[in-house]
């Protein structure tokens, strides 16, 4: 039965509870793909190598064992950043680990990699002080002390960390003298760096997943939570306690205060939080949370200017898909794919189920389109790091996600639930659809893997997105992007002053001709990853633009006639930097 979200918010009025797909312990609707448009026949200028063993990324990611999984904290993955630790203006590499439950195995560690500058990068994890191994799930960037150092946060189950940047190459694990020790301990999921109360002082955000004790967990098959199409899984989430989430205010001392119940985020529970993005979703000059949830309502935090929250993602059409459904929510994509200056929505769900793509009007109030965009093509994977990204310089934003099975033994009996599965990459048409492209945008984007993050980020400096990508007890993946054509782009980075040095939160807008594209200073987003905070905007033919640029703290300034095919560097109140322009060498 097909219920409308108008429908639905009635029902809820009256008390009707919210339809549950069906009870194991993943959501999926079991729908069918929505048939595929024919092809275009238009050429894909965009096309992917994987350059990661060349690069120098050859150290795996342990998650658990590769064949089979006994405990969801054994598959869910984690993610990977690019960020430049020592503003040398290349994006160095940063990539989670996990472990396996009978211990940490050799090796297994998060992973700093130095950009060479010519294609290749340098390990310099135990140089840097990062070394740590334990099952980290996220990572979020940002100066939280605005000294003009990007710091690092990693949650885990367990004990989160904060890192910050020395500025001479090192971290330091501020954790305890910042005051964000957890206890007892929790299962940190998702994270972001935000300035909720713009002070200009980066707060933090963190998502927790389930209360999980290994010794109490029930083995596959136990009941109907550890069963998935009449096979014995691993148990979760639905059947386990529900994590709970926390905001942390920066007092602009360099520590945190614990400030979820008198914010309003502590009254919101029962949920199965994942990943987090904080952005200005309803263009009032404040910054909003949105969490993907697994399995559960996913949650939209709106601000109400005061220091305090209220959670509108039911009424505001996010917390759920067009049918009524709860999803099991991974990763989550921000961008504007129809380019009408607002901030759009992409999550990841599970198998039998579509991805969903969000239409936002401008105040906050979003549509599922999926359908209508010929998203819902792809039903048979399970999807985790998405972007909203012009991966062509076409103009229009395009869709790429990655996907792997959380049930790794699952293949041998269902094969066509498959373990390891191809990149997907949906080629924005510039008419409100898309086209799904595999074959067609390169080797790498067939190639088989089982992949969690991804982060998005020109790592050769070359004007174009390339991506980075964590595989499940794999090396990484790094494609390059090997662009074709003549399309334009532009780049822009910003440097916040009274705003927060990192200018997370700040909101861009760029016209170009008669196009107008928003993007958005983010501190996480795809699946517990962190991209190039370079904002990346492809132009097509277009050789000049205008910008502006909504400040975190709501100034906002414009500049017109700016050159296309450069990076910018704003700082806020100073304009333009001169001859800082995109390094070559």
């Amino acid at each position: 039965m097909r219920i409308s979200r108008r429908l639905l918010l009635a029902s809820l009025s009256l008390g009707v509870p919210i339809l549950k797909a069906n009870g194991q312990g993943e959501a999926s609707r079991n729908v069918k793909a929505q048939s595929k448009l024919p092809p275009s026949g238009r050429p894909f200028d965009a096309h992917f190598v994987d350059v990661a063993r060349q690069a120098g990324l050859i150290s795996p990611t342990i998650f658990g064992e590769s064949d089979h999984a006994d405990y969801i904290l054994e598959v869910m993955g984690c993610g990977c950043a690019f960020f430049d630790y020592d503003n040398d203006g290349w994006m160095d590499i940063f990539i989670l680990s996990g472990s396996r439950t009978e211990g940490d195995p050799p090796g297994a560690t998060n992973r700093l990699y130095k950009n060479n500058r010519d294609g290749t990068f340098t390990e310099v994890t135990e140089k840097a002080g990062l070394r740590k191994s334990g099952w980290a799930s996220s990572v979020c960037v940002g100066d939280y002390n605005n000294d003009g150092y990007e710091d690092l946060f990693v949650t885990y189950f367990g004990q989160n960390v904060l890192y910050r940047n020395n500025g001479d190459g090192t971290f330091t694990d501020v954790t305890v003298q910042a005051g964000l020790m957890n206890d007892p301990k929790r299962w940190g999921a998702g994270c972001s760096f935000v300035d909720y109360n713009r002070d200009g002082h980066l707060d933090l955000f963190v998502s927790n997943y389930v209360q999980f004790e290994l010794e109490n967990i029930p083995k596959p098959g136990s009941n109907s939570n550890c069963d998935w199409k009449g096979i014995p899984v691993n148990c979760g989430p639905r059947g386990l306690p529900f994590g709970f989430h926390s905001l942390y205010r920066n007092k602009g001392d360099g520590t945190f205060t614990d400030v979820s119940r008198e914010a309003g985020i502590s009254a919101s529970r029962g949920s199965y939080g994942m990943t987090v993005v904080a952005a200005d979703f309803d263009e009032d000059g404040w910054p909003d949370i949105y969490v993907a949830c697994d399995s559960t309502p996913s949650l939209l935090f709106m601000n109400n200017h005061d220091g305090t929250f209220r959670e509108e993602g039911l009424a505001r059409g996010v917390a759920l898909n067009e049918d009524g459904m709860e999803q099991a929510g991974m990763g989550i994509g921000v961008g504007d794919y129809d380019l009408d200056g607002h901030l759009d929505l992409f999550k990841t769900n599970f198998a039998d189920d579509t991805n969903v793509l969000y239409h936002n009007d401008g105040k906050g109030n979003f549509d599922d389109v999926t359908n209508a965009a010929h998203l819902g093509v792809e039903t048979h994977y399970i999807c985790w790091g998405t972007g909203i990204v012009d991966l062509d310089n076409d103009g229009h934003p395009d869709i790429f996600v990655v996907a792997g099975s959380v049930y790794p033994g699952l293949e041998r009996k269902l094969p066509q639930y498959p373990n390891k599965c191809p990149r997907m990459v949906f080629r924005n048409l510039g008419n409100g659809t898309f086209e799904e492209l595999i074959a067609e945008a390169g080797p790498a984007i067939a190639a088989l893997h089982s992949s969690r993050g991804c982060a998005f980020g020109d790592f050769d400096n070359d004007g174009d997105l390339d991506i980075l990508i964590v595989n499940r007890d794999e090396a990484p993946s790094l494609l390059r992007n090997d662009l074709r054509g003549n399309h334009h782009w532009l780049k822009v980075r910003l440097i916040g002053v009274k705003s927060n040095r990192s200018a997370i939160g700040a909101r861009v807008l760029v016209h170009y001709g008669r196009k107008t594209q928003a993007q958005a200073v983010l501190s996480q987003s795809s699946f517990y990853s962190a991209s190039d905070p370079r904002l990346h905007f492809g132009l097509g033919a277009e050789t000049t633009t205008d910008i502006e640029v909504i400040w975190p703290n709501g100034f906002k300034e414009r500049f017109k006639g700016i050159a296309a095919d450069q990076l910018v560097t704003i700082k806020e109140g100073a304009g333009i930097l001169p001859g800082d322009g995109l390094p070559t060498k």
